[in-house]
């Protein structure tokens, strides 16, 4: 049975090969869509490995105090981004004993235990294999795949809403933080009168990628699209949105939104 600290060394390289396969992926994008990418956006992150039933790995920009106690913590970087990773169980923080994974991973009361209201990513990882270099590298280029295509998808939405593009660079900032209520009220901002968007800022728990994506086919979708005349009415063909962020290897929920 591997030891405390082995535990650590391999959840601190699970990280690290995500962030270098993120890094490595993220490299063959245009730097405009880098330049919108989490991870990239420069400041230091906080990763948190949580030990519940499932072992939790989550990133956040949020403060989460001084260490206390017999928590631990381990400081790296790597091409530009530099991260804290601290552990915690129900040792270090108690109310991760009240947590009940029996169903499935807790995400939500996860984040509460800690206190975290918004994060970059949170994936569920298994202990042994699952922490392996070939597994993070998987869940590293998804994840970039995932934030390039929203990052692409914003900067098609705000090259089409001449007047709005604070709205969106407020929309953006509010799906790296996870902020779902505020994607949605934001993105009905942009387009009042799309029935669907309505229908999503009414909902008290939106989800972030429907919100986005129709926004996006409210302004045309990925296809090239022209305004219509001003004096005319606004008609905009509405295609099916693809998804075109690869399947995650891991259980995972995360806000990159």
């Amino acid at each position: 049975m591997p030891s405390p600290e082995d535990m650590r060394r391999a959840v601190a390289g699970y990280v690290q090969e995500i962030h270098r396969a993120y890094h490595d992926q993220a490299l063959t994008f245009p730097p405009a869509v880098r330049g919108r990418m989490p991870l990239l956006g420069g400041g230091r992150l906080t990763v948190a490995a949580v030990a519940v039933r499932n072992l939790h790995v989550l990133a956040t920009r949020e403060s989460l105090g001084p260490l206390h106690g017999q928590e631990v913590s381990l400081e790296s970087e790597l091409e530009g981004m530099s991260w804290e990773l601290r552990f915690f169980d129900s040792v270090v923080t108690p109310s991760l004993a009240l947590v009940d994974e029996t169903a499935g991973p807790a995400f939500e009361e996860v984040r509460h235990a800690l206190g975290i209201g918004t994060v970059v990513y949170h994936f569920v990882a298994q202990p042994g294999s699952g922490l392996s270099g070939h597994q993070a590298a998987h869940v590293g280029t998804g994840l970039a795949n995932g934030h390039s295509a929203v990052a692409r998808d914003f900067e098609t939405i705000r090259s089409r809403v001449r007047g709005r593009e604070g709205l969106v660079d407020e929309l953006a900032g509010a799906a790296s933080a996870g902020l779902r209520r505020a994607q949605a009220l934001l993105a009905q901002a942009i387009a009042p009168r799309d029935p669907a968007l309505a229908a999503l800022a009414a909902d008290p728990d939106p989800d972030p990628d429907a919100v986005r994506r129709a926004l996006l086919v409210s302004v045309g979708g990925r296809t090239q699209w022209t305004p219509p005349p001003s004096a005319q009415p606004l008609a905009v063909d509405r295609p099916d949105v693809v998804d075109e962020r690869p399947a995650d290897p891991v259980a995972t929920r995360a806000d990159p939104g």
